[in-house]
């Protein structure tokens, strides 16, 4: 017979913290992290190529009026105040500043630390789109839809920040 309680009353079982993010929002802030941290320094500002005869490389420059940096910065300054310090102690999870254990640990540290300006603060981590997958992964969450078949770059069908056999961070 099932039983709601623990096999060992000793031991109780621990709950994993609730993220409480709106799972759609983070989806699009992680692909647009993605192709922020692709873009690079204007090399040459002068060149006057035309775009079609260069295979719009430009597109990977990063400039003042970049569209993917301004579509990023309006999707994390949507959330509210609660939301976007909790992206930031998920971020902070994702780079292993911190373990699932030490939840409220970050986010009480991340709303002392980047209540103000979190957007730009985000923009500034390297590889934001991979740590902010990757803390999902903690929750036992990812950016891929259960009922897509398609297989995903893993070869696994799951999000990459759950693979199980993923080498821990240094």
């Amino acid at each position: 017979m099932a039983s709601a309680t623990p096999e060992n009353p000793a031991t109780p079982r621990k709950t994993p913290p609730a993220l409480n993010l709106p799972l759609d929002q983070l989806a699009f802030i992680i692909v647009k992290a993605r192709e922020y941290d692709v873009k690079e320094e204007d090399t040459d500002p002068d060149e006057g190529s035309n775009a079609t005869d260069d295979g719009q490389t430009d597109v990977l420059t990063d400039t003042a009026d970049d569209p993917v940096r301004e579509e990023l910065l309006g999707a994390i300054r949507g959330l509210n105040d609660d939301e976007r310090i909790k992206l930031v102690a998920l971020a902070w999870l994702g780079r292993g500043t911190y373990d699932i254990d030490e939840w409220k640990e970050a986010v009480a540290t991340a709303k002392t630390e980047h209540s103000r300006r979190t957007a730009e603060y985000l923009l500034n981590l390297p590889l934001l789109g991979d740590y902010l997958e990757d803390g999902l992964a903690m929750f036992d969450e990812g950016i891929v839809d259960d009922s897509d078949t398609r297989e995903g770059v893993d070869g696994e069908n799951e999000p990459l920040g759950n693979m199980k056999d993923k080498p821990a961070r240094q």
